[in-house]
């Protein structure tokens, strides 16, 4: 039986990582067994620019998903567990782990979530092959400035066709007198 010490500290990673949970947007877990000591310390230093990467135990993972609010994941946790978290990149913590997961034999996504909601290993794929929100904001204004730009464009052709066609007329009537 575990000193109560030992519980309380357990308690306390619970809550933390709840927290951690409830606060991020996107989470991807991994199976990470088999990889070296130097691809973890490459993976980490990756992930470290984009979010928070943890090894955890399955049942601590277990609980604080549950104290997140976060079902649907309790079938993943098994085996070597890792989690990434990030609290403002949708994407770039399972862009890493993908391409990671792509190029390793061993080291697997099990899963994720997105807002809350579980996502599975394709929906985690699929979401490492969107662009960056910085990248998808530029192609909304870009789409909405196109329609202004254009209409610009075509005041600027009406109004030079309109000087050229005044200017026109005074060098004829200058010719005339």
């Amino acid at each position: 039986m575990p000193s109560e010490k030992v519980l309380e500290q357990k308690k306390q990673v619970v809550t933390e990582l709840a927290e951690n949970l409830k606060a991020a947007c996107t989470g991807v877990i991994v199976d990470y067994k088999g990889i070296t000591v130097a691809d973890d310390t490459k993976l980490r230093k990756q992930l470290r620019e984009v979010g928070d990467y943890k090894v955890v135990k399955n049942t601590l993972l277990k609980l604080a998903l549950k104290e997140a609010g976060i079902e649907g994941l309790d079938s993943v946790l098994e085996g070597t567990t890792a989690i990434a978290i990030s609290k403002e990149d949708y994407v770039g913590s399972a862009k890493v782990l993908s391409d990671f997961a792509e190029k390793s034999k061993t080291f697997k996504i099990k899963a994720g979530f997105v807002d809350g909601n579980v996502i599975d290993e394709a929906g985690v794929k699929n979401l490492a092959k969107l662009p960056s929100k910085e990248v998808l904001i530029a192609q909304t204004l870009g789409g909405l400035n196109a329609p202004i730009t254009g209409f610009v464009t075509v005041l600027n052709g009406t109004m030079k066709g309109l000087v050229v066609a005044l200017n026109a007329i005074a060098e004829k009537q200058a010719a005339n007198a």
